[in-house]
């Protein structure tokens, strides 16, 4: 059992445990130390004796055991030693004296916050006058309702002993505020106590209401922030499929980090994903923290914790705004190549079919992009790159010929051109049918850099064309179309597949030709 020691303060006897009567013990001495050789020194010790006892009597220490919780409580109250002025000195009843006054809000006149009766406090004239002033001013497109907020935000309360002396200045009494009496009564008119009271009940309600809001703004962050990492985990970690695919949003992000080993340097990809990471999850984390205190309204010492997280956060993507800039000078320059194929013939009818197909890959995951008009295709046993191509059709003056157009990017101009003419792709004319292939391939050991194949197919005005299921995959909403109905139906989905070229582009006909393929 803790060992107890009875007390005299200020006529009143108390029983204190050791470890509280130590840190009393050097607190008088410091006060004594403070205020000994100063004019009306004595004075001030004996009305902070008076205070400490007061301090104890409503920590019900008459009851019980003072405790070092309860001593530190009371120094909290009255304040360190060395936030005393020399220049203190007490009267009866106490009234303390200062140097300098400072603005803070009023814990023991408050409405909403005590921002008018600390205004009323510093200033020395009734709080009551402040409100109204707020009212009016709010009147005027809420400019009182936002200097109020804003001072709010900026002004302490002044909850300590020595904050108060600096609020009233020589008007302070440390037994009961300015305006209120021990009581809880207002040192107001009859009339200023009505309109506190009036002003209690708006600030209430006001309260409420803001309470209210900043629930419903709370729950808003917890959940997006719960959902935006729930969803990183479910497509980058679980890869789940469902509404994570491109069926689900035109987007297939779901093998997006293997697609990594095929655009940067392997070694590089661990840091990569564990930056991504931080620099996505801690701004989800702090909106989480910061929804949930909103919804509780609890304070808490998060000032280092905050600046760690966003000095953290900044590092991190400082340091993959690094990684992905050294890498992504292999993008730098952009390389074209290019060559043309004119058909000897000009048929009627050109029939466009595809010779290798997607389907008969064998490939493991697949990244798709809006609308698939960008698909690869990975194959992890060969460690190649399948990627289908695009179709453009254009109006020629009297020859078919078709072109096809290859790009990559690289460090350098020489490098890029290398890079296109590594890609391979493979295409045939027989008589009056086109046999394509579904898709190109970037070479095993050769990484991805933004590689594009494109044919263009130039037809005189009248030639008809006939596609598979297969080639139509290469027209997109980027072609050559009379206008965009054309393009929305898509013949196909009306049991054509027959184009003809116009003067205003390519338009859907449902006349066949006598040839079938």
């Amino acid at each position: 059992m803790d060992k107890t020691i009875n007390i005299n303060i200020a006529g009143t006897l108390f029983q204190i445990d050791d470890e509280a009567f130590r840190i009393l013990r050097n607190y008088l001495q410091a006060i004594n130390n403070r205020f000994k050789n100063v004019q009306g020194g004595h004075e001030t010790i004996e009305d902070i004796e008076s205070r400490i006892a007061e301090i104890f009597q409503s920590q019900n220490g008459l009851a019980g055991t003072v405790s070092k919780e309860n001593v530190e409580a009371m120094i909290s109250i009255i304040g360190k030693p060395e936030d005393f002025d020399h220049s203190d000195v007490v009267t009866d009843p106490p009234v303390y004296s200062s140097q300098k006054k400072r603005m803070y809000r009023n814990p023991d006149d408050t409405i909403i916050s005590g921002v008018c009766g600390g205004i009323g406090a510093y200033l020395n004239t009734d709080p009551v006058l402040v409100r109204i002033l707020f009212v009016i001013f709010t009147a005027f497109f809420g400019v009182g309702f936002f200097v109020y907020i804003a001072l709010w935000i900026a002004l302490p309360p002044a909850t300590t002993d020595v904050q108060k002396r600096e609020l009233y200045g020589t008007a302070y009494d440390s037994s009961r505020s300015r305006n209120r009496h021990p009581d809880g009564t207002y040192n107001n008119s009859g009339i200023g106590n009505a309109l506190n009271e009036i002003f209690k009940a708006i600030g209430r309600v006001f309260y409420i209401a803001l309470r209210v809001f900043l629930i419903i703004i709370g729950i808003t962050l917890v959940l997006t922030g719960f959902l935006f990492i729930l969803s990183f985990f479910m497509i980058f970690v679980f890869k789940f499929p469902g509404a994570f695919t491109a069926e689900g949003m035109n987007m297939n992000l779901t093998y997006f980090p293997d697609f990594l080993n095929y655009i940067v340097n392997p070694v590089l990809i661990p840091w990569i994903l564990a930056l991504t990471l931080i620099a996505f999850i801690l701004p989800m984390l702090a909106l989480i923290y910061w929804g949930v205190k909103m919804i509780f309204w609890f304070k808490a010492n998060d000032g280092i914790f905050s600046l760690a997280g966003l000095v953290l956060w900044v590092m991190s993507l400082a340091a993959l705004a690094i990684i992905l800039f050294n890498d992504g000078i292999s993008f730098a320059e952009t390389g074209k190549s290019s060559f043309k194929n004119i058909l000897p013939d000009k048929p009627d009818t050109l029939f466009v079919i595809t010779d290798h197909k997607v389907e008969d890959l064998k490939f493991d995951k697949k990244i798709a992009f809006p609308d698939d008009e960008y698909a690869v295709f990975m194959n992890e046993q060969k460690k190649e790159l399948y990627i289908r191509p695009h179709l453009k059709v254009y109006e020629s003056d009297d020859v078919t010929s078709i072109e096809v157009k290859k790009r990559s990017a690289g460090r350098s101009q020489p490098d890029a051109m290398k890079k296109t003419e590594g890609l391979l792709y493979n295409y045939s004319i027989n008589g009056d049918t086109l046999l394509l292939d579904e898709y190109f391939t970037i070479p095993s050991g050769r990484k991805w850099s933004a590689d594009n194949v494109g044919i263009n197919l130039h037809i005189p005005k009248g030639t008809i064309l006939k596609f598979d299921s297969s080639s139509l995959n290469l027209i997109h909403s980027h072609n050559n179309f009379a206008d965009e109905d054309s393009f929305e139906s898509k013949g196909w989905n009306t049991g054509s597949r027959l184009w003809t070229m116009t003067d205003e582009g390519l338009k859907v006909v449902t006349r066949h030709p006598d040839k079938q393929k």
